[in-house]
C-alpha cells in the first residue's frame, strides 16, 4: 500500500503527482507487462548482456 504525505495547503494535483511518481518507482506496471508474455531465459540473458555493453560504452565515453 502506498502512503502519500499531503501537507496543509497542497492541491489534489500535487498529491496525484506524488502518488504517480511513487507508484512508478515500485515497478508494478513494468512487472505486469513482463508477465504478459513468456521470455526464454537465453533471450533474457542476451538482452542483459547487450544492455551491459551499452552502459559500459556510455561510461567510457563519459570518461573521455
Amino acid at each position: 500500500m502506498l502512503i502519500i504525505q499531503v501537507k496543509e495547503g497542497d492541491t489534489i494535483e500535487k498529491a496525484l503527482k506524488k502518488y504517480k511518481k511513487k507508484f512508478e518507482k515500485t515497478g508494478v506496471v513494468k512487472e505486469l507487462r513482463e508477465r504478459q508474455k513468456f521470455t526464454k531465459p537465453s533471450v533474457r540473458l542476451r538482452e542483459r548482456k547487450i544492455k551491459a555493453i551499452y552502459v559500459q560504452k556510455l561510461q567510457r565515453n563519459a570518461e573521455d
